[in-house]
């Protein structure tokens, strides 16, 4: 099951994109509606027409974050007993199709619990970002690399999956700490629950994605990018301190 969360989505949510989806895979959604205040949940319905039985609607009655709403979604994914969550952007600045590439790889690798995806502008692929974002994001990445001892490229991209056993059911009990990057702090969790950054390495396999798109109307500013290398120190102190 695919957690999407959405807030204010309106006018970026390609309701066409996820139909045909729909029509091609057996694939499960659960759309969260972070509190919108556009016409969001009337777009959902929309694209739910037709689905109903495999897409869902959770609604929160005020914005409380990305990280709550996906943790949110998550949760309820869990107590249906799915074998697979994950999270995606609801811009599909990741295709849909790479869900399928996913799970190809979890069935190729039974060790592997988590399939994220990772903007890597490679020759014959995809990946159009802004410069500022990139350079942005790659000392993010490096810095974030560094705090968890995990040779990871590509924390941030909104497209992730995970194998449900206990090691990551438990990923998802505690409310984050982080709004924006709790990717992070799911892995700063990860880390300590596989006791080391080694042991949960080797569980864990980025995807470099085909295609992938910087959509417009995104709702990081300049400001998060501040407030998330002060959340990085904040991880580390509750989570990788004692590893």
């Amino acid at each position: 099951m695919i957690v999407v969360p959405c807030y204010n989505e309106a006018l970026r949510l390609p309701i066409g994109d996820f139909q045909r989806f729909l029509a091609e895979s057996k694939i499960r959604f659960i759309l969260v509606d972070d509190g919108s205040r556009d016409n969001t949940i009337e777009r959902i319905q929309e694209l739910r027409a037709g689905y109903e039985d495999r897409v869902t609607l959770l609604q929160s009655p005020r914005n409380q974050g990305k990280a709550a709403a996906v943790r949110q979604g998550v949760n309820f994914a869990l107590e249906q007993d799915a074998g697979y969550v994950g999270y995606w952007d609801a811009d599909l600045a990741t295709p849909l199709d790479a869900i399928l590439q996913f799970m190809t790889v979890f069935d190729a690798r039974p060790d592997l619990d988590m399939v994220f995806g990772s903007r890597v502008k490679l020759l014959g692929r995809q990946v159009r970002r802004k410069a500022s974002r990139h350079y942005l994001g790659r000392v993010f990445a490096t810095v974030v690399s560094l705090m968890l001892r995990l040779p990871i490229y590509d924390t941030q991209c909104g497209a992730k999956i995970f194998r449900v056993n206990p090691d990551t059911r438990i990923l998802w009990t505690d409310p984050f700490i982080t709004k924006w990057i709790f990717d992070v702090e799911l892995l700063a969790r990860y880390i300590r629950q596989m006791k080391s950054p080694d042991a949960a390495g080797k569980r864990i396999y980025e995807f470099p994605l085909d295609d992938w798109e910087d959509v417009g109307g995104s709702k990081v500013k300049a400001l998060d990018f501040v407030i998330a290398f002060r959340d990085v120190t904040r991880i580390y102190w509750k989570y990788m301190r004692s590893i």
